[in-house]
Parts: structure tokens; C-alpha cells; sequence
């Protein structure tokens, strides 16, 4: 198939100064050649003049053919390369031509800014991109009442600063513009990870606060009871419907009290809002949930335990172990006696405030308790061993799978809250062989294991820890 571009650009252009030469050749020509007969006839040098008439002609023919053949050589000549528009303020060294062939280093960025709701604003700004060599992977948007939010996931290359990027951005028309590193978890489409935090949240309770972080990016979520845990109301609740405040969304938990989203460094969009609120419906149609899947453990002398998930179904048999600890282990756990148990145990065994593990014989009794708690952007962990079946390796059990969840969550550090005299807990985290930082206070040790900035050695498999493990679904 003909290129049409090409053929017209390759087209020989039409030359005014040409045909008026030749033109006048030609009446110069006539003239010449008329002055010429005339002197043929009369004069007795008619022979001559006649051969002398021949090469000049000849001469002439060829001069005009030496110089037609220049000329449409040159008008031939294909155009120069076009030269790529240099942004204002900026350089061709500080974006050099790309080599073909060459890889050239790129970087994912997330970039979020407000245009006017106007023809070609979108447009403006996507030229200005591609002028930076970026390239728009995703795009999605969000109308406002006096603009449109519109939020990208580009591969730019790895020269391009954040400061270069939002510059420019603003120079085509954008405002508020946020950036952020991005990576390749974030090359899912919006639907699709939205489909999988609805499947997550569909089948543990726990995983919803997991879930709205992940949907709306870097923010603190606090769950807020109705009431405390002295039985005084916390404030007033969320309406069924939501309130949205810029930077703070508050949604009405299922389960009583509120969810409060914050987010500082960017408003929410009322499309976000959607979202959040239709997870959180979802949450509250499926009601109290929790995987099903336990692991039977061996301990070393022999005795069978089961390892499995709790939740506020289970507060009769916590109560029950409760009353039969020691005034010292629930000391170690709660830094004091404990008013209200049974408010304090709902509490902890509410899925909006963490993930709760049991420790039950076989004979169903529950002995332990191991609680990974959401607390804003941080993570604790906790444990609570009944007398009679601590220094087992159930403690260092618990914690290495409470660990594990928050690593699988995303979390960047856990810590635990206990007594410089607890001396079982100070060995089970360092048996975590993670990087610890401790803080003492007036006698409370502060233990923060850090996740992220290393990375964690292999975990030994449960059958060196316990000895005959097997796994149960039921």
C-alpha cells in the first residue's frame, strides 16, 4: 500500500524563477534565429554564420541540460530530520535523543493532578508528557464541581525529577499536582484490584481497614468504637451514608462506632469516597467472618494444640482463660488489672482493630492468645500465655505468625508494649532474627522489630520448631 504522507512530501515543487528563464531563452531564441535568416539571405556569409548558429545552439542546449539536471537533483534531496521542540526552561543535554536499540533506564511514577473541565485541557497535558518522553500506562479520572482530577501511572525516564515533572505539569494547566514513586504492584488496572480487595474483604472481617489502605494509597485509618472501654459513649456516629471531608472520610462500621480515614497530603475524590463505602456496605452484608483453616501442632512432649483465627464469637472461652491466669500474667499483658474483661476481650477480638490467633487442646479449651493490633500507621503485637502451658514455644509460635501477617500486610515495623521483667517475650523477639530497636520508660520496655529494612531470613520450617505438624481444613 502507498504511503500518501510520504508521496506528497517526496512531491517536486513547482519553480516560477524556471519557467520565466526559459521563457525568455525562448524568445531570445526566435529573435536569434529570425536575425540570423535574414542575414542568410542577404549577405554572401550566409554558410558561416549558418555553422556558427549550429554550436551556439548546441552549447546552449547543453548548458540548459547541465543546469536542469542540478536542479532537480537538488529538489529531490530528501528533507532535513526534523528537530524535536526543546521545553521551556529546559535543555537538549538535560533530555538527550534516545540511541535505537538502546534500553534507556525508566522509573513508574504516580502523578495526580486537577485541569480545568474544559475541550483540550487533557490534551494539552498529555503533549507536554509526551514532549518528556513519558509514557501514560494508566489514566483514570475524576470529575470535581470546578475541575476534573486526573490521576496517571507513567514510565518516565529515570533523568526526570518530581520537581521537572510537576513543573511542566503545571505549565500545561495542572494544579495541586502530587508525585509518587510507584512500582510494579501498582500496573494493576483500578478494576481488577478493586475486584480482589472486594474477595479478600469477602472472606476475612479483618481484612477490611487492609483493604480501604490499599485502595486509597498511603493513609491512617482509626477504628472508633460506639463506646469506650469504660462504657462512655465515644462521640457522635457517622450517618448510614457517610461524610466526606476533604482529607477525612468517615464511614459507619458495621459492626458499631466509626471508621475515620485520614489522609493529610491529598483530598479524597468523591470517587474514592464510592469505593470506600461500597467495601465497607459489602462488610456489613456478609457479617462476622473468618477463615476457616487451623494448623494441629505437636508440641515436644507430645501434647496436640490447634493454631486457628478468633474473633468475638470466641469472648466466653478468652473470659474463661482469663480467670484461670495468674494475677502476674495478666500483669505482664496488661500493665494492670483488668476493670472489664469482657469489654477489653471484645475489643481485642474485634476484626476492625487487628488479627486475633487461638491456641486451643484438644479438648477445645482455649490457652493462648496472640493479637496483631492496627494501631493508625503502626503495628502491635501481643501475647497472652495461661500458666500452666507457658515456656512451650507456643509464645514464640504465635509471634512468628503474627509477624508473618504483618509482613503479608505491608506493614514496615511491629512493635510490643511489656515489662523490662518479662524476660519470655524480650527472647521471642529476638528469636525473630529482625532488626530490634528498644525504648524503656519508667519500666514499660518498647520492642520494635522492623520489617521492611531488611530483608528476613528464611523461616525454619514448623516441623524444627514443633515436631509432627500437620494441617487441617475443616
Amino acid at each position: 500500500m502507498t504511503d500518501v504522507t510520504s508521496s506528497k512530501s517526496t512531491r517536486r515543487p513547482h519553480h516560477w524563477r524556471h519557467d520565466l528563464i526559459e521563457l525568455a531563452a525562448l524568445f531570445t531564441a526566435v529573435v536569434v534565429a529570425d536575425t540570423i535568416a535574414k542575414s542568410i539571405v542577404k549577405g554572401p556569409d550566409g554558410p558561416y554564420l549558418l555553422v556558427f548558429s549550429a554550436i551556439a545552439l548546441a552549447a546552449t542546449a547543453g548548458f540548459h541540460t547541465w543546469w536542469a539536471r542540478r536542479h532537480s537533483h537538488a529538489s529531490h534531496a530528501p528533507p532535513p530530520a526534523p528537530t524535536t521542540a526543546t521545553p521551556a526552561g529546559s535543555s537538549s543535554e538535560e533530555h538527550p535523543e534516545e540511541e535505537p536499540g538502546v534500553p534507556v533506564e525508566t522509573t513508574l511514577w504516580r502523578m495526580r493532578t486537577t485541569v480545568a473541565d474544559t475541550p483540550g485541557s487533557l490534551a494539552a497535558l498529555c503533549t507536554v508528557l509526551a514532549r518528556l518522553r513519558v509514557d501514560i500506562l494508566t489514566l483514570q479520572t475524576h470529575p470535581l464541581a470546578d475541575g476534573t482530577v486526573d490521576e496517571f501511572l507513567l514510565r518516565a525516564p529515570a533523568d526526570l525529577s518530581a520537581h521537572e515533572l510537576a513543573r511542566e505539569t503545571a505549565a500545561a494547566g495542572g494544579r495541586d499536582t502530587w508525585t509518587e514513586r510507584a512500582d510494579a504492584h501498582d500496573l494493576v488496572d483500578t478494576p481488577t484490584r478493586v475486584l480482589g480487595l472486594a474477595t479478600r474483604t469477602a472472606l476475612d472481617a479483618a481484612e477490611l481497614p487492609l483493604a480501604l489502605r490499599r485502595l486509597l494509597g498511603r493513609c491512617t485509618l482509626h477504628s472508633v468504637p460506639a463506646l469506650s472501654l469504660t462504657g462512655r459513649p465515644t462521640g457522635e456516629p457517622a450517618p448510614v451514608e457517610g461524610v466526606l471531608e476533604e482529607t477525612v472520610m468517615r464511614l459507619r462500621d458495621p459492626n458499631g462506632g466509626t471508621l475515620i480515614v485520614e489522609r493529610p497530603y491529598l483530598p479524597f475524590t468523591p470517587t474514592e469516597f464510592a469505593r470506600a463505602r461500597a467495601l465497607v456496605e459489602l462488610d456489613a452484608r456478609l457479617g462476622p467472618r473468618v477463615p476457616r483453616s487451623q494448623d494441629v501442632l505437636t508440641l515436644p512432649e507430645g501434647n496436640e494444640i490447634t493454631v486457628r483465627r478468633a474473633d468475638q464469637r470466641d469472648l466466653p472461652a478468652a473470659r474463661a482463660m482469663h480467670d484461670r491466669c495468674s494475677a502476674r500474667t495478666l500483669g505482664l499483658r496488661y500493665h494492670g488489672p483488668v476493670g472489664d474483661a469482657d469489654r477489653y476481650l471484645d475489643h481485642l477480638l474485634s476484626p476492625r482493630f487487628g488479627r486475633t490467633l487461638a491456641v486451643q487442646t484438644t479438648s477445645g479449651r482455649l490457652v493462648a492468645l496472640g493479637h496483631l493490633l492496627w494501631d493508625g500507621d503502626e503495628t502491635e503485637v501481643a501475647l497472652m500465655v495461661e500458666d500452666d502451658w507457658q515456656r512451650r514455644g507456643i509464645g514464640s509460635e504465635l509471634l512468628g505468625r503474627l509477624v508473618t501477617m504483618a509482613e503479608e500486610a505491608g506493614c514496615a515495623s511491629v512493635y510490643a508494649v511489656t515489662q523490662s521483667s518479662n524476660t519470655g517475650m524480650v527472647a521471642a523477639m529476638r528469636a525473630l532474627n529482625l532488626p530490634l530497636d528498644y525504648q524503656i520508660e519508667e519500666g514499660t520496655l518498647v520492642i520494635t522489630a522492623r520489617l521492611a529494612s531488611a530483608p528476613r531470613p528464611a523461616a525454619r520450617p514448623q516441623q524444627e520448631r514443633h515436631e509432627g505438624i500437620r494441617r487441617a481444613e475443616r
